[in-house]
């Protein structure tokens, strides 16, 4: 994947085309040997594109920039139940030769009226999550997640949720070290796990919680040890029960779901980085041989460890 085009229209909202440019259109970074992409802003009229943010932009390339792109990117537009024809057919044109469709937030229901959201999983902004469903129905709206990701297209929830939804896709296409360098470039954490209810149910938070977030780092740092959801409770002084509770709460999963990703992750990296065997890196990341590993790394990943090293070690 090397050249990207992000498609912009009249009404652009700044954050989500912000959030799009910081992951693939920074032209230089010396410190990492991270790709830098062929990166196009490209709009059906070119010339001025209405903001809607007491500013505009000036956008000089035309739709033609979407048709040798390997990304094709929809960025979200404030009045997005409208929809351009000529934008429509750029998408669908770069989907049927092979191209990645993503489209953030609002800019979903581009992909849902050029029909391809049909028997597809799929997200948007939580606010729209139910419009999306009413509008299309042949679509599998999950409005609980910050992104998905079906076939070779790339959906993600709003704002920040764009750069975690870009952040997936470099560590599928580049790997877990890539996306890991881009994410610290861009000052975020390389995997947010969760979802959106966790923001929409704790919009006023409680105050007087507890905050798991020193435990959380302690685990990264201790994946080898007993992370059973008893040993944790213990460690925080909780019962089981009131633990499990207010992990949902702080982190929208599970501790075992949240558990196994960042022992998964831990794999990619020594994965990438070691050529210690499968088993020793189960052991080393808490998974205890390398059955387990295999079974979660293929449950995660969609692909066995093996073939995860042989795609990405570098």
């Amino acid at each position: 994947m090397h050249k990207v085009a992000v498609v912009v229209q009249d009404g652009a909202e700044p954050f989500g085309l912000g959030s799009l440019v910081e992951v693939w259109g920074e032209p230089y970074h010396p410190e990492d040997d991270n790709p830098v992409f062929d990166f196009r802003v490209c709009t059906p009229r070119p010339g001025r594109v209405r903001g809607r943010s007491d500013y505009d932009l000036v956008v000089e390339r035309g739709l033609e920039a979407t048709e040798d792109a390997d990304l094709v990117c929809l960025s979200p537009k404030y009045e997005f139940l409208r929809h351009d024809p000529v934008v429509l057919d750029a998408v669908r044109a770069a989907y049927d030769r092979g191209a990645i469709i993503y489209a953030h937030c609002s800019g979903v229901f581009e992909l849902g009226a050029a029909g391809l959201l049909d028997g597809r999983e799929c997200t948007t902004h939580w606010r729209y999550t139910d419009k999306l469903a009413a509008l299309y129905p042949a679509a599998d709206v999950r409005p609980d997640v910050l992104y998905c990701h079906d076939g070779n297209v790339l959906t993600g929830a709003g704002a920040a949720a764009g750069i975690d939804a870009s952040l997936h896709l470099v560590r599928e296409q580049f790997g877990a070290r890539t996306a890991a360098a881009t994410a610290r470039r861009i000052v975020v954490p390389p995997h947010r796990d969760g979802g959106q209810a966790q923001f929409i149910a704790r919009a006023v938070p409680d105050c007087e919680a507890e905050t798991l977030g020193p435990l959380l780092e302690w685990i990264v740092d201790n994946l080898g040890e007993d992370l059973g959801v008893e040993a944790l409770a213990r460690r925080n002084h909780m019962s089981p029960r009131t633990f499990a509770r207010r992990f949902r709460a702080e982190t929208g999963t599970t501790p075992h779901s949240w558990v196994t990703r960042q022992r998964v992750q831990a794999a990619e990296e020594l994965l990438e980085r070691t050529d210690h065997s499968i088993d020793w890196i189960a052991d080393e990341v808490g998974f205890g041989n390398a059955a387990t590993l295999r079974h979660h790394f293929g449950r995660v990943r969609g692909l066995s460890p093996q073939q995860y090293r042989r795609r990405f070690a570098g």
